[in-house]
């Protein structure tokens, strides 16, 4: 779509053989299109600034705002450099209301990369079909959120957060952060997907409602998605 942000798309392969580049590249661009849908099904950004596209066999929205398309294309050429050094251990996206600052969700990817690659370089075998079929699952999940997170009733921004070694170069303009925890939440696992060098793990946690009636049935909703 027109003004849609140009998303690195990795080129297709004849065989199912994963490199390490291949594969940063392929979790960052699942990157990309999840904090798209995210921001997009939380009404972080009003719905007429996104686009629909197609993605990974499913309806995607993507962002068309100039300003946050070119912040986002930054974020992730740096998350990728990082995921082909077997840096970032965590990607956090952060949603926080406006006047108090206070932190209502923090949806978390940990990333764990498979050692053995990072050292000698040796490749993996993984269909992109069996790959995609993960990562749907995670989308799925992305969009099916609304069904069970409590509505955001005041202005919202968000933050990034990349989790990575003390030794790894920061770019100029970014900065250290707190992790920006939710004194009492309740926590949603979602799915997982792996590329067999890079393993995704998701979840979302939010503040938990005062009323403690409502405890017990979050849980038995945690155990619905993660089956």
């Amino acid at each position: 779509p027109k003004g849609a942000i140009n998303m690195p798309t990795r080129t297709e392969a004849k065989s199912n053989t994963i490199t390490l580049k291949g594969s940063a590249q392929l979790v960052s661009e699942f990157f990309g299109y999840s904090i798209n849908s995210i921001l997009y099904q939380r009404g972080i950004y009003d719905p007429e600034l996104f686009d629909a596209t197609k993605k990974y066999k499913l309806r995607m929205m993507v962002t068309k705002d100039k300003g946050l398309s070119e912040y986002l294309k930054n974020v992730l050429q740096q998350l990728t450099a990082w995921l082909e050094k077997g840096m970032v251990q965590k990607l956090v996206l952060v949603i926080a209301s406006v006047d108090a600052g206070e932190t209502l969700e923090r949806w978390v990817f940990d990333v764990d990369t498979n050692q053995k690659c990072l050292n000698d370089g040796s490749t993996q075998e993984k269909s992109e079909k069996d790959i995609m079929r993960e990562i749907q699952a995670i989308i799925r999940q992305i969009t099916s959120s609304v069904t069970f997170l409590p509505l955001l009733e005041e202005p919202c921004t968000f933050d990034l957060l990349i989790y990575a070694p003390n030794e790894c170069k920061v770019p100029e303009k970014w900065e250290e952060s707190d992790p920006k925890y939710i004194a009492k939440s309740n926590e949603v696992r979602l799915r997982s997907f792996t590329t067999k060098i890079h393993k995704v793990e998701a979840s979302v946690a939010y503040k938990a409602c005062d009323d403690s009636d409502d405890e017990e049935p979050e849980k038995e909703k945690e155990n619905e998605l993660r089956n």
